[in-house]
């Protein structure tokens, strides 16, 4: 199994983050966000992702820097496990629905960090998060992974159209990571991410 570590403190957060790929989807979350921690157990989970992650920081209510940070460790982690990008898959996708919900998210993991979110949360919160700082959290895992993924989603209830996302994020990022049996080298027409 490969694994990334990455640590990250400012003056408003502390994060620690273990990613394993290929793994068995074993979370250990300390958030201090419930919500938060249960989206990313369905990443994990679905994905195959065994995650250790710790944060604090923040004034309770207050997310937004928090979830960022997760964000961005989470992907620095992930560009350790991606290093040369020799075996892996690189290109995958999930479609998930969730009773009325149905979210898809297209990967690239190919060293070009790009986020497209097209879709619309009702309220303006999911889980007591703000509903701008979920983008913000994928864009900040791929701007930092160095992964290009299209999320796409629609529903009426805002926790179903969070919760696929969640979790077809987890299974395209599991499957575009995992080592591409008979693959030799990089899985570029440039020999290189």
């Amino acid at each position: 199994m490969r694994s990334g570590t990455m640590e990250r403190k400012t003056k408003e957060t502390n994060i620690q983050v273990k990613v394993t790929v290929e793994g068995e989807g074993t979370c250990s979350l300390q958030t201090g966000i419930p919500f938060f921690d249960h989206m990313l157990t369905a990443m994990g989970r679905h994905g195959r992702l065994d995650l250790t992650i710790t944060a604090t920081g923040e004034p309770e209510g207050d997310h937004h820097h928090l979830i960022e940070d997760v964000g961005i460790v989470l992907g620095g982690s992930l560009k350790k496990v991606i290093g040369s990008g020799t075996g892996i898959q690189r290109f995958a996708h999930a479609v998930i629905p969730m009773d009325e919900a149905c979210a898809q998210v297209a990967i690239d993991a190919g060293g070009r960090g790009y986020l497209v979110f097209r879709g619309e949360f009702g309220g303006p919160s999911v889980g007591g998060i703000p509903r701008d700082v979920i983008e913000h959290f994928f864009y900040s895992v791929c701007i930092n992974a160095g992964i290009t993924a299209h999320v796409t989603f629609t529903g009426s209830n805002d926790h179903h159209k969070c919760e696929a996302i969640f979790k077809a994020f987890g299974i395209a990022l599991g499957e575009a990571l995992s080592l591409s049996p008979g693959t030799r080298g990089v899985p570029s027409t440039k020999g290189s991410l």
